[in-house]
């Protein structure tokens, strides 16, 4: 049972005998027989290939590669009937084949990709950082022993125990935080005499 074709051509049964015809007259060296199997099967190719998902840039690319796989290797076509079914697995493996590597290699907008990569400082601003680094140290070691202690402590530690900082430094756990503050004020003190 014949299936129809697109709109207004050929039914499957025909567009294959005429794919067939075409082979076997090209094969024979009929010099206008492969622009008509070209004809013929390209917009079948086309519908092969696009079902693949592949783009209208990529299923052209895969429809010409076909057609050039064709040329070079019709010897391996034995059976003309079979020409359809040979050029339509043809195509969609070279559109599996395509679509593999587009998905490897798919390429990114700079803006997306930039929100991925971690955060790249330049090397003036590192300059800047261990230079403001250095300074917040040197006026940390310009402080009391007991403060340099508790800062560091402070500084390092997100949520201190405070019952273990109180321990650690011999302090009532209510003095820490004034005791922080009043370290602070210092720390930004020597910081000021040292800019």
């Amino acid at each position: 049972m014949a299936t129809h074709g697109a709109p207004g051509g050929p039914t499957s049964s025909a567009l294959y005998d005429a794919a067939t015809d075409a082979f076997r007259r090209w094969r024979t060296g009929e010099d206008p027989a492969l622009d008509d199997l070209v004809r013929i099967m390209s917009p079948v190719l086309w519908h092969v290939v696009r079902a693949t998902g592949l783009d209208r840039e990529a299923t052209e690319d895969v429809v010409q590669n076909t057609w050039l796989t064709l040329v070079r290797s019709a010897d391996s076509v034995r059976d003309a009937q079979a020409i359809t079914r040979w050029l339509c697995t043809a195509a969609r493996r070279e559109a599996w084949r395509i679509s593999k590597s587009a998905t490897r290699l798919r390429p990114v907008e700079d803006d997306v990709l930039a929100a991925r990569l971690p955060e790249a400082s330049s090397p003036e601003s590192e300059v800047v950082t261990n230079d403001e680094n250095a300074l917040l140290w040197e006026a940390l070691t310009r402080l009391p022993e007991r403060c340099q202690k508790l800062l560091r402590i402070v500084a390092w530690e997100p949520r201190p125990d405070y019952s273990s900082v109180a321990q650690s430094l011999e302090m009532p756990i209510g003095s820490i935080g004034p005791t922080r503050r009043r370290c602070l004020d210092k720390l930004r003190l020597e910081l000021g005499e040292l800019l």
